[in-house]
């Protein structure tokens, strides 16, 4: 017998029950909380914005977004991720505050799906913009920021790794110069992680083993300080040469900060690339394959809004964290239940004001039967204090 239509939910939506939600809130709670105590204030956007801004300067591809269209016939969407309404923002209400700009959010998107098992249409993201700094230092501080969320959200093994666009950008120019669809084809490759298609792309290139080999040797260019050296050897790119120096500044800062065990180097890790214009990264806990956060330098994004700042940031993936970390554990608070009869009814809800009062969780009813018990105890199996308030004057 199918489902009754009542209890259907559209394809990628989902419930969170009591026990999801503790979690969730837990984990919102300690990141925001760990990214204030880095100097980022939290930040809340609308949830629909319009298209004609904020959708088409959003990372998000077009199909992906949800539009409707209000009672003027105006198309607006749901908004699909938060660093496109905070351009928005930095670009208006806070055009005359001083850089840079610190800012966090916790919040919902929305991205339309194929229906796939598996994949969300709306989840939640908790991450940090810096806006107004374009040093290797800012790179860093967003970086060892995204570590240590990862570590308040209770992640405890997992890995960063982090590349640059600049560096692939200047290779390709060096190795087939102006010719963008190839460039193109190459970048999607090592975007989708599809290094045989990478390979096959090469190989289909009109260019001397050399050439081809060099393209390759990308494929290599993973683990630590170490491949700042090997990747100057593989191009001489004004470019390419630019960025690694910027990258290797920005690892020895992480050396600084304590946390480059966490962190190496992959130059096949660009981000998305009509997106992020520098260093990107990526977080991967040791239970996941996908990402559990994601984030890097979009210095192109605000001058859409009439105002050119370079910016970074983060996001952590807050739903893959709920669903697939294991050991994020919830500190259950242990509650009281007071039970009372009609004669004590008003002491019994006193008692219960104080207690919560003083952050005490309290759960109070009328006693179903006056021959239950009359004491106070531990219910163990609802990890709770239970205090009852019988007819009997004499018992508590």
């Amino acid at each position: 017998m199918s489902k009754p239509k009542g209890f259907e939910k559209p394809t990628g939506f989902r419930d969170y029950t009591p026990h999801v939600v503790s979690k969730l809130r837990m984990i919102e709670r300690n990141v925001l909380e760990c990214m204030e105590r880095w100097g980022y204030r939290q930040i809340i956007t609308p949830t629909i914005e319009y298209y004609d801004t904020v959708g088409v300067a959003s990372s998000t591809s077009d199909r992906k977004l949800f539009k409707l269209l209000n009672s003027r016939g105006t198309t607006l969407v749901l908004r699909s991720d938060l660093t496109a309404p905070i351009a928005r923002v930095v670009s208006s209400m806070l055009k005359d505050e001083a850089l840079p700009l610190r800012l966090s959010y916790h919040a919902n998107v929305f991205r339309s799906i194929e229906e796939e098992a598996g994949r969300e249409a709306e989840f939640f993201q908790t991450g940090v913009e810096l806006v107004g700094d374009d040093s290797p230092e800012a790179d860093a501080e967003v970086v060892a920021l995204a570590i240590a969320s990862l570590q308040a959200a209770g992640v405890s093994s997992f890995k960063i790794a982090m590349g640059h666009m600049g560096f692939l950008n200047g290779l390709l120019e060096e190795v087939i110069p102006g010719q963008t669809a190839e460039q193109e084809q190459l970048k999607e490759g090592l975007l989708g992680r599809d290094y045989v298609g990478y390979r096959q792309s090469i190989e289909a290139l009109h260019l001397e083993p050399g050439q081809k080999q060099r393209l390759e040797a990308i494929l290599r260019l993973r683990g630590g300080k170490e491949i700042c050296t090997h990747a100057g050897e593989l191009s001489s790119s004004p470019e390419a040469a630019k960025s690694i120096a910027h990258l290797c500044a920005v690892f020895e800062v992480l050396e600084a900060y304590g946390v480059s065990e966490h962190v190496l180097i992959d130059l096949t890790m660009i981000g998305d690339f009509s997106y992020y214009t520098g260093m990107t990264f990526e977080g991967y806990a040791a239970e996941l394959g996908s990402p559990v956060c994601s984030g890097g330098r979009y210095d192109n994004l605000l001058q859409q809004f009439g105002r050119a700042l370079p910016a970074t940031g983060f996001a952590l993936k807050t739903n893959r964290i709920i669903d697939g970390v294991h050991g994020i554990t919830i500190e259950e608070k242990k509650s009281v239940r007071i039970k009372y009869s009609p004669e004590r009814r008003a002491e019994a809800l006193a008692e219960a004001a104080r207690l919560r009062s003083i952050g005490q969780n309290v759960i109070t009813s009328l006693l179903a039967d006056q021959g239950e018990a009359i004491v106070s105890g531990a219910n163990a199996d609802r990890n709770e204090q239970v205090i009852i308030y019988g007819s009997d004057k004499g018992g508590l």
